[in-house]
């Protein structure tokens, strides 16, 4: 079976670790972004000086995750994509991996046409991995 990355903005992140631990239990291999405001804190109360260096941190780590892996999976709950995770589907699109997502509500056509397909369930991606 194929492994998978997830991508996903801090504010569902619950929901994105939940969406993991069901693709494990499934056998699959997930690597998931190192949710840092949902498991660390506040990353605005890093000061200023040092926050550019834990955002880069948590970019090129999620960026090697995204190399590691066989499929992207977007957790875009209700379509809502972010700025990184925008950027993580034109790194992923750029490593010729295959992009599915949760939702096909997106707003923005240009990352639509980059899906290779939804799955709105752990089930479902499961499917498309095998």
């Amino acid at each position: 079976m194929k492994s998978v990355v997830i991508c996903s903005s801090n504010k569902f992140a619950k929901e994105a670790l939940a969406f993991a631990e069901s693709l494990r239990k499934a056998g699959v291999v997930v690597f998931v972004p190192h949710f840092y405001t949902a498991t660390v804190g506040d990353i605005e109360k890093v000061r200023e000086v040092d926050r550019k260096f834990v955002a880069m941190g948590l970019t090129h780590d999620h960026f090697y995750k995204i190399r590691l892996a066989d499929v992207v999976f977007i957790y875009n709950k209700d379509g809502y994509v972010g700025n990184s995770v925008t950027m993580e589907i034109g790194y992923g699109v750029a490593l010729n991996k295959p992009i599915y997502a949760l939702s096909d509500k997106d707003e923005e056509i240009c990352r639509v046409t980059l899906f290779s397909g939804i799955c709105k369930t752990p089930a479902e991606l499961v499917k498309k991995l095998k």
